[in-house]
């Protein structure tokens, strides 16, 4: 249920004693804006206060000459062997060292909202560049990214636009263009699906670029909300980009990428979204209003959301500092997909269902399997164990390691008897100190308090 007491949900952020600047708040931050923070990151943060903090993530870094360099690299080898496996890699990559984690994270949330499969599309090529477009776009005006999303050639392909001309509508187009990334359902009728697949006649690709080919585009009256006119493809988008329900539709995404269940109720999303339509649904502010508000770090939005596979397995990698030398990315995208994130394949045009849906049977056997494989190390492809030590090393009384690693992958302590459990769990005392900080480790990120964030 909505935290009822929280007035002005999008009001900034002040730390108070209800409501401490501390190292769950910081994990948060970095479990929905980035992919966890690094022991160094938590620290830091945790001395700058919440101002700083937000404002690097949102600012992103410039990117390193020698990361664009292995970037590029790494995609334009995905390309040229059409292996979709290491397009995947890359993406990768990118979410576990790149400069700006808040736009990968961004990415991935238009990567599902415009859902596109390779199983149809068959073009990495093709995928690479969509990829790149929501990472560009990913922070500016929604109708720019609206735009360029749906002139983009593996949309277009993924929904059958090319065989959409005059005397012959095909409404896929239409209907997804309206139903999943602007209006939502019950904004239309059966009959605006119909005008606008009219509308958008015409929409095509050739030699694996965008064409408009008027020839098959039908330049008749149509009748769209209402109002006939001889409507087209750009003036359709600038009345969907108009219309309050895009405002509502995409304030409701960036609530449920950033916010737990039920932490604001309809009245506070409706007033995000009146916020975006004043801004011109300028997506970077509306990300900067959420992560800095009261809502955001409210007690409400604690351990009140799922954490989705790539947080999962992407942040477990940097919270207990597995990147010098990093894990091998093609393996962490496969232990993606094996947790129910096949990064480029969604399972139809609707993306991922997400949310609890995360959290299977198959699902949570994955994620303890991984916990394993990351913290004995062969298992991601790196040479050896993981360093999961405290401050203490691995001699230090394994209550105390659970409880540090603990806050770096919790943010807190969850208490005596959980720190017991896991203790007991593990083996103390009948297991090499090593060994058993690494068992504790992979039952902590195993646990059910690790699920969430």
């Amino acid at each position: 249920m909505a935290e009822k007491s929280l007035r002005d949900p999008w009001s900034p952020y002040r730390p108070t004693p209800e409501a401490p600047w501390n190292a769950r708040r910081v994990v948060v931050l970095h479990r929905r804006a980035a992919f966890a923070a690094t022991r160094d990151e938590l620290r830091r943060d945790l001395d700058d206060g919440p101002g700083p903090s937000v404002d690097r993530l949102l600012a992103g870094r410039t990117p390193a000459d020698d990361f664009e360099r292995t970037s590029t690299l790494i995609a334009d080898a995905a390309v040229e062997s059409r292996d979709p496996e290491r397009l995947k890699a890359w993406w990768v990559y990118r979410m576990l060292a790149g400069p700006d984690p808040l736009g990968e994270r961004l990415t991935l949330m238009w990567h599902d909202h415009f859902a596109t499969g390779n199983q149809k599309v068959a073009d990495i090529a093709a995928m690479r560049r969509q990829n790149d477009v929501f990472r560009r776009l990913a922070r500016a005006p929604f109708g720019d990214l609206l735009n360029a999303a749906v002139r983009d050639p593996a949309l277009l392909v993924w929904l059958d636009a090319p065989a959409n001309r005059k005397g012959h509508p095909n409404e896929n187009l239409a209907r997804e263009l309206m139903e999943l990334f602007t209006l939502g359902i019950g904004h239309f009728s059966e009959g605006d699906v119909k005008e606008a697949a009219r509308a958008l006649t015409g929409w095509t690709v050739a030699d694996g670029a965008f064409v408009f080919n008027p020839a098959a585009h039908d330049d008749g009256d149509k009748t769209l909300f209402g109002e006939t006119a001889r409507w087209d493809a750009p003036g359709l988008i600038r009345r969907l980009l108009d219309h309050p329900a895009t405002a509502r539709r995409l304030a409701g995404r960036l609530c449920g990428l950033f916010l737990g269940e039920g932490v604001v109720d309809a009245e506070a999303v409706d007033e995000l979204a009146e916020g975006l339509r004043a801004q011109h649904l300028d997506v970077g502010w509306g990300v900067a209003t959420v992560l800095r508000s009261r809502a955001f770090f409210g007690a409400a939005n604690l351990g009140s959301r799922v954490v989705g596979p790539a947080e999962f397995v992407v942040g477990a990698a940097r919270a207990l500092g597995a990147l010098d030398p990093p894990p091998n990315t093609l393996l962490l995208a496969d232990w993606l997909t094996r947790i129910g994130l096949d990064l480029f394949y969604p399972p139809n045009v609707g993306g991922w269902p997400g949310g609890r849906s995360w959290l299977s049977s198959r699902g949570l056997i994955a994620r303890a399997n991984f916990a394993t494989a990351l913290t004995g190390g062969l298992g991601v492809g790196l040479p050896g164990p993981v360093d999961v030590f405290g401050p203490d090393g691995p001699e230090a009384p394994i209550d105390r390691t659970v409880a540090s690693l603990a806050e770096r992958l919790l943010g807190y302590d969850p208490g005596a008897g959980w720190r017991g459990r896991i203790a007991a769990a593990v083996g103390a005392g009948s297991v090499a100190p090593a060994e058993a900080v690494r068992r504790a480790a992979a039952l902590v990120l195993s646990s059910p308090e690790a699920q969430v964030a």
